[in-house]
C-alpha cells in the first residue's frame, strides 16, 4: 500500500505547458543557471521591471508584460529557541526552483533597444544568470 508524502504544498509541481519557450510575448528573459526565487524577490522584480518600463517607454501603457512563473513550493521555519521534534514548523514564504532554460519574464510591444536597456538593468538586480531571448 502506497502512502502519499505529507507536504504543505497545495499546487501541482508539473505543468503541461513547456517552460522553455516563449508563449505570450515577442521577447523573453531566460535563466541559464540554477537558483531559487522567493515570493518577495519575485514581487520586487515585478515592481522594478514595471517601474523601469514606464520610464523607458515614457509612461505609456502600450507594452505588455507577463510572468509565467508559478510559486509551487513552500518554506517552513521554527523558532530558534524551539526544541527538537514537534513537527515541521509554520510556512513563512513560497518559492520556485529555477532551472536553466526557464523563461522568467515575457514582453511584447516594446522596441529592441528598450528591451536591451531593461535586460542590462535587470541583470544587475537578479541573483541568477540570465539571457535575452526572442521569438522568431
Amino acid at each position: 500500500m502506497l502512502k502519499e508524502k505529507k507536504t504543505h504544498n497545495k499546487y501541482s509541481v508539473r505543468f503541461k505547458q513547456p517552460k522553455h519557450t516563449l508563449i505570450y510575448g515577442q521577447f523573453g528573459i531566460k535563466s541559464i543557471s540554477f537558483g531559487r526565487l522567493t515570493e518577495n524577490q519575485l514581487i520586487n522584480l515585478k515592481w522594478i521591471i514595471l517601474k523601469k518600463l514606464k520610464f523607458l517607454v515614457g509612461n505609456k501603457k502600450n507594452f505588455q508584460f507577463w510572468v509565467p512563473l508559478f510559486l509551487n513550493s513552500t518554506l517552513t521555519k521554527f523558532n530558534l529557541e524551539s526544541r527538537m521534534g514537534k513537527g515541521k514548523g509554520s510556512i513563512y514564504t513560497r518559492f520556485i526552483y529555477i532551472r536553466p532554460g526557464m523563461i522568467l519574464f515575457e514582453f511584447s510591444n516594446i522596441s529592441e533597444q528598450h528591451i536591451r536597456n531593461l535586460f542590462h538593468y535587470i541583470s544587475k538586480r537578479i541573483s541568477l544568470k540570465i539571457i535575452l531571448t526572442r521569438q522568431f
